[in-house]
């Protein structure tokens, strides 16, 4: 996988944490996701789909999700030039329009924002169809695999977790050999698959709560330009103040568990400081 140099690491996370905050999804959910898409690669293109950008979405996906939630995010101008067919293909009439269009998905903001509201928008949807709440790994599969994929995959796995998945996914399965088989070409069951993007997920959670201190931490930092400076909080608090408690907040929510669309309003106060700090 492509290294990722700081500055374009920090000008992801920077836009993970926006979009955070404007959406409500948990922001360690959101980098985890990017961390086991992209390796927070912005440029990152698959191989073998049209997958592109921090989260690989492939270019169906990104124009439904464009065409739902980009006015909502100053990107009127590119739902406006998307339509959809009476079969529910979603189309640009002009070829330069949605090639910008699909272009936004290596742009860590725009694209950070639409991961946030598609997974919003996936975990109302699979809750209401699986009659249960969505996990982290739930919302994946179904960036994934698309809705109706994740349902199906998720309700076969209930009643069947050692089927095949690449028999009832073969097109995914041929897109994603490596998903959907073993190293020796034998076919993963469906519990397999399940857990190994679970196991992935956590890996992305552990890497993101080992970086997220020293980010926000520095981010608490850099406001202290002087004594009286004042930090728009919510509190009032100086610089000083807040330094402390992002300080003493972070040691004690180091090893906790944020729900995956229901960040806590320190968290969410962690977010604005480390906005703050990367010129958010």
């Amino acid at each position: 996988m492509t290294a990722v140099n700081p500055s374009a690491t920090r000008r992801v996370q920077s836009a993970i944490a926006y979009a955070s905050s404007r959406t409500g999804v948990d922001f360690d959910y959101l980098m985890g996701q990017a961390k086991v898409e992209s390796g927070l690669n912005a440029a990152a293109h698959a191989g073998s789909s049209s997958a592109s950008g921090l989260y690989q979405f492939i270019e169906s996906s990104w124009l439904a999700v464009v065409k739902k939630h980009g006015a909502e995010h100053g990107l009127g101008w590119a739902a406006d030039a998307i339509g959809q067919t009476g079969s529910g293909r979603y189309t640009v009439a002009d070829a330069g329009t949605r090639q910008a269009i699909l272009s936004l998905r290596d742009d860590p903001a725009a694209a950070s924002l639409m991961a946030a509201e598609h997974a919003s928008d996936n975990k109302d949807a699979l809750e209401g169809r699986l009659g249960r709440d969505a996990t982290g790994t739930d919302l994946y599969m179904a960036h994934f695999l698309g809705l109706g994929g994740a349902t199906k995959f998720l309700s076969a796995m209930q009643s069947n977790p050692d089927a095949s998945g690449a028999a009832l996914f073969p097109g995914a399965a041929r897109a994603n050999p490596g998903v959907f088989n073993n190293a020796d070409g034998s076919p993963r069951s469906l519990s397999a698959i399940y857990q190994r993007f679970a196991a992935k997920l956590g890996q992305g959670a552990d890497s993101v709560t080992e970086t997220r201190a020293a980010n926000l931490s520095f981010a608490a930092q850099a406001l202290a330009l002087d004594g009286d400076t004042t930090v728009i909080t919510g509190n009032n608090q100086s610089a000083t103040d807040a330094i402390a408690w992002a300080n003493s907040t972070l040691g004690r929510l180091g090893t906790e568990k944020a729900s995956v669309l229901r960040p806590t309003p320190e968290t969410a106060r962690l977010a604005y400081l480390m906005l703050a700090r990367m010129g958010g």
